[in-house]
């Protein structure tokens, strides 16, 4: 158990709480120790169980007992985790006071799932999630990416490029989140490069206008089939990007066979 995260969530919102414990429920790292809807019954929590999780997932919005508090009485008892508050309450105030209690991160609702388990992993103490280099798979499939979307006609100096490649990462990884590109992908990508979900979102859909204007026919045709006639619609950002990863994969089967 020792390259295991052990996470302990409060918020108020059950919805929230249920979705994260189900988000890693099966993750090689993290594991959701506990989830709690109430400031009480968190605080009576970490004060009797303060060995049994490692990183703290705090609202600061909770009944009885607010996240304030609780932050305090963990400075008073001194008990010292990893902590990510996450609230849409976003007053200067209020974000002031949470830095006097060594929060390592803030997060503002609504966030990504993606963007937490970065923000866990980055904070996690197993060496699992403390490289920084790619495996040599990850590197293959970087490069693979890349190959194919200059081919496809995209330059590398735009930035919508840079974003592209990583979100097609992202998807290949998990394909289950093609539904959330938008409430997902986009957030992390913006994120990662230090800008908006907006942004990232326009970009995308300048860098597949560069593509259909200057890539190779052939290869768009043979991947993105009927799509590609210039009398229809060129492909969402969200099809794009998936329909790449899937080429990716198919390639990936076929030098595996």
């Amino acid at each position: 158990m020792e390259n295991i995260t052990r996470v302990l969530v409060v918020d108020n919102n059950q919805n929230i709480t249920t979705k994260i414990e189900k988000q890693f429920s099966s993750h090689a790292v993290i594991k959701v120790v506990k989830t709690i809807n109430s400031g009480k019954q968190a605080l009576d929590y970490i004060l009797n169980n303060r060995n049994e999780f490692d990183i703290l997932l705090l609202d600061l919005i909770l009944p009885e007992i607010d996240g304030l508090t609780i932050l305090a009485k963990m400075k008073d008892q001194n008990i010292k985790k990893k902590i990510i508050v996450l609230t849409s309450y976003k007053k200067d105030y209020t974000i002031k006071m949470t830095n006097l209690y060594n929060v390592n991160y803030y997060m503002l609702k609504p966030f990504s799932m993606l963007a937490l388990e970065t923000r866990i992993l980055e904070l996690g103490d197993n060496t699992l999630t403390k490289r920084t280099e790619l495996t040599e798979q990850e590197r293959q499939i970087h490069i693979a990416i890349s190959k194919l979307l200059h081919q496809l006609g995209i330059p590398s100096h735009i930035k919508g490029y840079s974003y592209i490649r990583e979100s097609v990462f992202l998807f290949y990884q998990n394909s289950e989140i093609y539904g959330g590109i938008t409430k997902e992908i986009y957030p992390e990508i913006a994120m990662r490069f230090s800008t908006t979900a907006s942004r990232v979102e326009r970009a995308i859909r300048h860098a597949i206008e560069v593509s259909w204007s200057r890539g190779d026919y052939d290869l768009m045709e043979e991947i993105f089939g009927n799509s590609v006639a210039y009398d229809r619609a060129k492909p969402t950002n969200a099809e794009f990007i998936a329909t790449i990863a899937d080429r990716l994969r198919y390639d990936n089967k076929l030098l595996h066979i």
